[in-house]
């Protein structure tokens, strides 16, 4: 079985609290393959210890790059933790990358709640569980 991989990230303002929650959750994390946009897993590798793999910035592409794993069906979840109160120049990707998660049935988290309740269930990412793949 291979390790699932995890999407992580934040905008400006929610990076201290993913970095926060990342520190919180660093032994759980520790089971995942780990991809993050440029800053946020710059701020996490470096926080925690933990391996990420950085991809370009939110704004830049990396947004983009973490909705390309979703379709191609290797992303097994995304916490994601953005600010609805500050919009960001690359909204639409944002809306997209969400879209898909909905497309292809990916547990996302947008909020600290959220994400602690996905993270510590005990059917995320367990050989219990199967998440159904819808076919297109």
């Amino acid at each position: 079985m291979t390790t699932p991989t995890i999407a992580l990230v934040a905008h400006d303002h929610k990076k201290p609290d993913l970095l926060a929650w990342s520190e919180r959750h660093k032994q759980r994390l520790a089971e995942f393959k780990i991809v993050a946009t440029g800053t946020t897993g710059g701020l996490i590798g470096e926080q925690t210890g933990l391996a990420v793999e950085r991809f370009k910035s939110g704004p830049l592409g990396g947004d983009q790059q973490i909705g390309a794993l979703i379709a191609e069906g290797t992303l097994d979840a995304l916490f994601f933790f953005w600010d609805p109160l500050n919009p960001a120049p690359h909204d639409p990707d944002v809306k997209a990358l969400l879209r898909l998660c909905s497309v292809w049935n990916v547990p996302v988290a947008c909020n600290l709640s959220t994400a602690d309740l996905l993270i510590s269930s005990p059917l995320f990412m367990s050989q219990d569980y199967k998440r159904e793949m819808p076919t297109y």
